[in-house]
């Protein structure tokens, strides 16, 4: 896709969601204030982070299904390692994220070296990592409360905004170099965009590979770590939701989910239009079911329309979206 085409997806994304965060309005003045602006800011941080990870696997091409395990993973193993006092975090924070950094590894390993489809290998890792997460925690997991210093990120404020939203910022600036402006991130659209050609032109496919799905396990891990502290303590279901929204949030953005072609600063715009989504449905009291579908139908239609602005159409993607939403259900 020509950079011309993904600026207007980009542009497309935020503009979408500006729209919808207007119209939101008509549901309740409220969901138009400075605390309902924070909420979306909250919850859309919570999906960049595990966005950039699952952007960065389907810009070269494949898809990472094991994102909700290792957030739950990461929640989990800090709730049973970090007590509410904040003792042990200087090592168990680094010791989580070489966790979910190793994981995604492993998916690279398994895509990269042994040629298991990525959507083979990624589901069944996840599978593997939940199974685990029930065996450590034998179904109850550890209901410590959140170490304040991770609380502090979603509950204090600076100038009205939570810390975790200014600390988002210079995350957003370092993931957008890396996938757009860095060499690295230019090998991975080449790798994505021919696979075949860029092992001519002598790029290191497996690695690339292996690094791509590791910085994926990375921000999994990174994205419960964080999460913990808005949910209060963990749960065996707190990272389920994020496997598709990261999708979502990617695809919605404009990038291409066959690979290839993608901005991050889309993603973003894809993250905080579901931020503004589930903000809405939750004003408006939705049961489970109706939130599902009318999610489902709105990220359905904007694939359609970014899919449009992209190729002229969006079925491949919408299909292989399917695929993946099947497979996790």
């Amino acid at each position: 896709m020509g950079n011309s085409s993904l600026t207007r997806a980009v542009i497309g994304v935020f503009a979408v969601t500006a729209l919808l965060f207007l119209f939101s309005g008509v549901i309740s003045g409220a969901l138009l204030s400075a605390p309902s602006l924070r909420t979306v800011l909250l919850l859309g941080s919570f999906v960049i982070i595990a966005s950039f990870g699952q952007g960065i696997v389907i810009l070269l091409g494949g898809l990472d299904l094991s994102i909700g395990s290792v957030i739950t993973l990461g929640g989990v193993l800090l709730g049973a390692w970090v007590p509410e006092t904040n003792q042990n975090i200087t090592w168990a924070i680094p010791a989580i994220l070489l966790i979910g950094a190793a994981l995604g590894m492993f998916n690279g390993f398994g895509v990269a070296v042994l040629g298991i489809p990525a959507f083979i290998m990624t589901l069944a890792t996840g599978i593997i990592v939940e199974s685990v997460i029930l065996e450590f925690t034998q179904g109850a997991p550890a209901a410590n409360s959140a170490p304040d210093l991770i609380a502090a990120f979603s509950n204090n404020y600076w100038l009205g905004i939570p810390i975790l939203v200014w600390c988002i910022i210079p995350f957003i600036l370092a993931a957008a170099l890396v996938q757009d402006l860095s060499s690295f991130g230019r090998a991975i659209h080449s790798l994505g965009a021919n696979a075949k050609a860029a092992r001519i032109a002598g790029l290191r496919s497996n690695w690339l590979t292996i690094s791509c799905y590791a910085i994926s396990g990375f921000c999994a891990a990174l994205c419960g770590c964080v999460l913990l502290g808005f949910v209060g303590a963990p749960t065996l279901s707190m990272g389920d939701p994020y496997t598709i929204d990261s999708v979502a949030a990617v695809v919605v953005g404009g990038s291409s989910i066959l690979g290839g072609s993608g901005s991050f600063l889309g993603t973003v715009g894809g993250a905080l239009f579901l931020g503004v989504l589930s903000n809405d449905m939750t004003a408006l009291g939705m049961s489970a079911g109706w939130r599902t579908l009318i999610q489902g139908a709105i990220i359905i239609s904007a694939l359609i329309l970014f899919g449009a602005l992209q190729r002229g159409g969006g079925g491949g993607q919408f299909k292989l979206l399917l695929a993946s939403l099947r497979a996790k259900n």
